[in-house]
């Protein structure tokens, strides 16, 4: 959504800034998603120390928070508008007097319902919402709604963390662990010759299978995949699970693979437990993982003032295609190869450049047939998948906002036509993966505690 003053035009006595054509994909009738991160406060919280920090800052991150959308002939615009603060910020009130598990229940109730309640179109496309009662990891509760056309994960978590300061020294930048990439043996010109044929046949056959996948075949339904028409405005249930970073660095570091590469064999491990469970023909199910991709090329985020200057702020991302691997209550399955299956797929669509051509055809045909024809195929890209995988990297120090110090930050996404999603991020050496099911229809404690069940067992298997 960044745009240069060339771009800034007149409509009539208004002036307005044309929306970039990912984020209108993500703004219209066929797709609409939001982006929820939540912050977990240590103290109960005091409402006039957290809004001084937050209406301080907030606003200044980019002009989309204080833009409302303007549509006209099939295009969108922002219009700036003067922002009442007050207006974005939600106070619930639920019953006096429980106990955090009954408030917790309630916090869960309350999620579900603003993750599919529509922004109003006479505000810009943000909500505050502070919860003041204690849950069962919190003594108080703050959920940052931001509409997905304001900027991708990596902007509107950025945004986040420039509002949040550190604890110890609010002076001081956050700091994030750093993506240490292997150092890659010098190759013969035969070899590079191999490598270049190699990454374009996987280009080749990735577009192809990612195109035939999306266009005709599609994932049936599942344990994981009801398959319901307008999944997308049912409910979800959101629960999380909290791994120990050292843990699974020692995970890493003993069969040579990648923070990464554990997460996303232990979600497909933890799948197969809990399919076993619930799918009586648990083998006949295709099964598809979306993992979204940040095309920024950046290692960390970057303050504000250099996303807007190196123009880094909006939706930039792309979408890779990970087949999940299928065995029978028969067979004996080894956590392992999971791991090593997912880092193989993915090591190997990463030497493709078929995510980055995807990233350019899905530009081109913004350019020929619009932004609501992209929003199509973004929307069958995703309802024919079985789930989505996305991840953040948070800050390594604790943070804190108006002298709240914050416990725990993860994020979640509403609006997707999917029955399931996994949210990964990292925070003071924890990583937390959030789980939004399909209410009614995903056991999302049972999935949970397969997760628990597969990591555990990861740690047996590899330290003991």
């Amino acid at each position: 959504m960044t745009t240069n003053q060339a771009e800034v035009v007149k409509f009539g006595e208004e002036i307005l800034q044309p929306m970039s054509p990912s984020s209108e994909c993500l703004n219209n009738s066929h797709l609409s998603l939001c982006i929820l991160g939540i912050a977990e406060s240590e103290i109960p919280i005091d409402v006039d120390k957290v809004m001084v920090p937050l209406r301080a800052d907030l606003l200044r991150v980019n002009s989309g928070f204080s833009s409302i959308v303007v549509r006209d002939n099939g295009k969108q615009w922002w219009k700036r508008v003067n922002v009442k603060f007050e207006d974005h910020v939600l106070i619930p009130t639920f019953p006096q007097g429980l106990s955090p598990e009954s408030y917790t229940q309630y916090f869960d109730e309350y999620l579900s319902k603003i993750a599919l309640d529509k922004f109003p179109e006479t505000r810009p496309l943000w909500e505050l919402h502070i919860i003041k009662y204690p849950t069962r990891t919190a003594a108080g509760t703050l959920v940052f709604k931001m509409h997905h056309a304001l900027g991708d994960g990596f902007s509107i978590m950025g945004a986040l963390f420039s509002v949040l300061k550190r604890a110890d020294n609010p002076a001081l930048p956050l700091t994030f662990p750093s993506v240490s990439s292997r150092s890659e043996e010098k190759k013969n010109i035969c070899k590079r010759g191999l490598s270049l044929v190699s990454g374009c046949f996987n280009t080749v056959f990735d577009i192809v299978s990612s195109m035939m996948h999306t266009a005709w075949f599609g994932d049936s339904p599942s344990a994981i995949r009801s398959g319901t028409e307008s999944v997308e405005c049912l409910p979800l249930h959101t629960t999380r699970i909290t791994f120990s970073l050292e843990d699974i660095r020692r995970v890493k570091s003993t069969i040579g693979v990648s923070v990464n590469d554990v997460a996303v064999g232990v979600i497909f491990y933890g799948i197969h437990l809990y399919t076993q469970t619930m799918d009586n023909n648990p083998t006949t199910s295709r099964k598809t993982a979306l993992v979204l991709l940040n095309t920024r090329m950046l290692i960390g985020y970057r303050n504000i003032d250099e996303m807007l200057k190196k123009k880094m702020w909006g939706n930039q991302f792309a979408f890779m295609n990970i087949p999940i691997p299928s065995y029978s209550a028969r067979d004996k399955v080894d956590l392992k190869k999971f791991i090593f299956l997912a880092r193989k797929i993915i090591k190997r669509s990463r030497s493709s450049m078929a995510v980055y051509l995807n990233a350019m055809l899905l530009s081109l045909l913004g350019r020929l047939r619009g932004s609501e024809a992209v929003s199509k195929y973004v929307h069958s890209l995703m309802w024919n998948a079985s789930f989505t995988i996305s991840n953040l990297v948070g800050p390594v120090e604790k943070m804190a906002v108006g002298d709240h110090p914050i416990s725990s930050i993860y994020f979640t996404v509403a609006g997707a036509p999917q029955s399931l999603l996994f949210l990964v991020m990292s925070y003071m050496g924890k990583l937390t993966i959030v789980i939004s099911a399909e209410k009614g229809f995903i056991d999302s404690q049972l999935l949970g505690s397969c997760m628990n069940e597969a990591f555990k067992k990861l740690l047996e298997d590899t330290l003991m």
